[in-house]
């Protein structure tokens, strides 16, 4: 080759790879870094943590404590054993539990619907605690409720002992578990979720105002829960969705109301800039179609029982690497909904996703004639 031609050549490959070099993502840099005990930063659909500091340490969970308060009032109306429009007769404790207030009076009655928003909305201790006696009979027969839910979703390192959030040596909780919280409320009554967006409430002639300040700041952000005491400092459960993809984020023990809105909303901002969230496949759709033997059909469609989403850094999505793992042999018969094995998804040696694969359709045992029919096929395989 020419000394010329050559010269073009490796000026070509230096440029390719120069083009290549300019076409990957680029890294993704630390999380910011917070004034704040401990923190959370989560997807929603994947439960993927992207990232966290000391998510496990013990914290008083202060008001954030609500958002369990408002599940439990939720699970009871999807039961049906709670309406709306039920009545509250407001006790005399309900009416002189101190703290963040709804006003309600003492000996009148309220609606469930008025107290969820004065809880949600106003933060008031008095309606959490009226809410609490109403279900429950007591608001410690409530504590016992709440602590019923939190174990039955995994919540392993919280307790609680009151509906609002009050300082006491056997409440406490993690940011990690109040993800857990928030994942749960937003997935499980997407419609009463809304009510947290909620900026302003009035109630008894008195308004008040949301003191999430990313309501007004973001657009995106549509909940979930302030909480503050002395001894919890400034705390933050917020969410946000921003096309298709919703965040989680937990902030607890900031030095103020500002410190947590704009830890939260950093939080927040770092995670949408530099990650995505996609359904890489759809729950009930079949990812494959195995052989069965000795069964009325030859073959079963397995697929995920549920959406599975993967959250990964933006850019990288050329390079996931999906692996489904499957019985070497499956016999009849095969029940629908069987575990048959699982889907995983990686990314540099790290496993992003993984989910169980099921039967989405039964396979008898087949007849006579097939049964003796696969028997010769095996031996002489």
């Amino acid at each position: 080759m020419h000394r010329p031609m050559r010269a073009i050549v490796a000026f070509a490959l230096l440029g390719l790879a120069a083009l290549a070099r300019a076409q990957e993502p680029p890294p993704v840099p630390a999380p910011p870094r917070l004034e704040a005990r401990s923190w959370i930063l989560e997807d929603f659909h994947s439960a993927r943590v992207l990232a966290a500091h000391e998510p496990q340490r013990r914290i008083e969970p202060a008001s954030m404590t609500k958002m369990m308060t408002v599940y439990v009032a939720l699970k009871e109306i999807h039961a049906g054993r709670l309406r709306l429009d039920d009545r509250v007769t407001v006790s005399e404790k309900a009416w002189r539990t101190p703290g963040s207030r709804m006003f309600i009076e003492v000996g009148r009655q309220v609606t469930v619907g008025e107290l969820l928003k004065g809880i949600i909305v106003q933060s008031g201790n008095d309606a959490s605690v009226a809410l609490a006696e109403h279900i429950a009979g007591s608001e410690d027969s409530f504590a016992g409720l709440m602590n019923r839910y939190a174990a039955a979703l995994g919540m392993r390192q919280t307790h609680f002992a009151n509906a609002t959030g009050l300082p006491h040596p056997k409440h406490y909780t993690t940011v990690a578990d109040l993800a857990k919280l928030a994942r749960a409320l937003i997935r499980d009554f997407p419609e009463e979720y809304r009510w947290h967006a909620i900026k302003k409430y009035t109630y008894n002639g008195i308004t008040q105002y949301n003191r999430n300040r990313l309501l007004w700041r973001d657009p995106s952000v549509d909940g979930i829960k302030t909480g503050h005491t002395e001894s919890a400092g400034y705390c933050l459960a917020a969410s946000a969705e921003r096309d298709g993809m919703r965040l989680i984020a937990i902030v607890a023990g900031t030095k103020g109301e500002e410190a947590r809105a704009r830890a939260a909303q950093a939080l927040l901002n770092w995670g949408f800039r530099f990650y995505e969230t996609r359904r890489l496949y759809e729950a009930g759709k079949p990812l494959a179609r195995p052989r069965v033997w000795f069964g009325a059909r030859e073959e079963v469609p397995v697929g995920p029982a549920r959406d599975v989403y993967v959250t990964f850094p933006r850019g990288h999505y050329r390079r996931l690497e999906p692996a489904m793992r499957l019985p070497a042999r499956l016999e009849a018969p095969v029940e629908q909904g069987r575990r048959l094995g699982e889907v995983r998804v990686r990314l540099d040696g790290e496993t992003l996703a993984e989910a169980p694969l099921v039967a989405l359709e039964p396979v008898p045992e087949g007849g006579l004639w097939q049964r003796l029919r696969d028997r010769v096929l095996l031996l002489l395989e």
